[in-house]
C-alpha cells in the first residue's frame, strides 16, 4: 500500500473507531445510555459544572429551557393484589408475609427534582405531603409503594430478580461501590436500567423515598434505598427504613401519587 492510501485508511479507521466508542454502551460505566460519569454524577454533557446542557438529551430525558430534565409523567398501576413477605433469604426473619391490596392508583414516573436536574433530598415528611398536595396528589402508601415497585409477582428488585449493578440505580456513590464522593443524589433518570416494566425510574437508589405508614402520628417510613447504600440488600423491594418524620436528610426524597378513577 502507497504510504498516502496508507495513511488515509489508518485516518478512516480512527475516525470510525471513535465513532463507535461514543456510541456504544459504556459497560463500565455506573450511568444509564448517553450519560457520562462526571465525578460522582451522571451527566449529559462532559462538564460537571453543566451536567444537563442539551447536547442531544438522551431518553429518558426532554428538552427544557433549563436544558435535560426529566419529564412529568404519571404511570398508572392497576388494582393489585399480591402476597409480599422474604422473597429472598436475606428477608427471613426481618419481613413478615402478608396480602397487600390497593386500588387503581398513579405515582409519577420520576422523583421530585431540583432545578438542577437532580433527585430533590433533605425534604421532610410534611414537606414532602405539602409538595404533593401543590401537584394534586399525595404521598403513596406503603402498600402503593409495594407494588409499584414489587408488582403483582413480586420482583425482589423493582427490575426483577437479577442482580443489583451499578447501572440498574444510583447507589454506591458516596463509598463505593459504584463511584466515590457523592454528597447527594443523581441525576433523575440516569439509570433507565433500572426501571421497572411500567417505566417507573429510580424507585430503588438515588434518594430513599417517604411514604405514608400508620397515618400522621405514625413512624417515618422511607423505601427504595439511597446513593449512600453500600449493599445491594438496600434496593430490595422489601427493604424499609423508619427515621423521624421532622428529619432533613441528604438521601431522602420523595416521590408523588395521584388517586386514580376506577375502570
Amino acid at each position: 500500500m502507497r504510504p498516502a492510501l496508507y495513511w488515509a485508511a489508518a485516518a478512516a479507521l480512527a475516525l470510525t473507531s471513535a465513532v463507535i466508542a461514543a456510541t456504544a454502551p459504556n459497560p463500565a460505566s455506573p450511568c444509564g445510555d448517553g450519560f457520562t460519569l462526571e465525578g460522582a454524577r451522571c451527566c449529559v454533557a462532559p462538564n460537571a459544572s453543566r451536567c444537563l446542557d442539551d447536547q442531544g438529551c438522551p431518553a429518558p430525558l426532554t428538552h427544557t429551557a433549563a436544558g435535560c430534565r426529566a419529564p412529568e409523567v404519571r404511570i398508572v398501576i392497576e388494582e393489585t393484589t399480591a402476597v409480599v413477605g422474604p422473597s429472598d433469604w436475606e428477608a427471613e426473619g426481618r419481613v413478615a408475609a402478608r396480602t397487600l391490596h390497593v386500588a387503581r392508583f398513579a405515582i409519577d414516573a420520576f422523583e421530585l427534582s431540583g432545578a438542577d436536574g437532580r433527585a430533590r433530598a433533605n425534604l421532610t415528611r410534611d414537606e414532602s405531603r405539602a409538595i404533593c398536595t401543590q401537584k394534586g396528589g399525595r404521598l403513596p402508601t406503603e402498600d402503593e409503594w409495594l407494588a409499584a415497585a414489587a408488582g403483582k409477582q413480586p420482583r425482589r428488585y423493582p427490575w426483577g430478580d437479577t442482580g443489583a449493578v451499578c447501572r440498574r440505580g444510583a447507589w454506591g456513590t458516596e463509598n463505593g461501590p459504584c463511584a466515590w464522593g457523592a454528597t447527594g443524589p443523581d441525576t433523575a433518570g440516569a439509570h433507565a436500567d433500572g426501571d421497572t416494566a411500567s417505566g417507573i425510574h429510580d424507585l430503588a437508589g438515588n434518594v430513599a423515598e417517604w411514604v405514608e405508614a400508620g397515618g400522621s402520628g405514625g413512624p417515618g417510613v422511607v423505601r427504595g434505598g439511597s446513593f449512600r447504600s453500600i449493599l445491594a440488600t438496600d434496593l430490595r423491594t422489601w427493604s424499609r427504613a423508619e427515621v423521624a418524620p421532622d428529619a432533613r436528610l441528604a438521601w431522602v426524597g420523595a416521590r408523588c401519587a395521584y388517586d386514580a378513577p376506577p375502570r
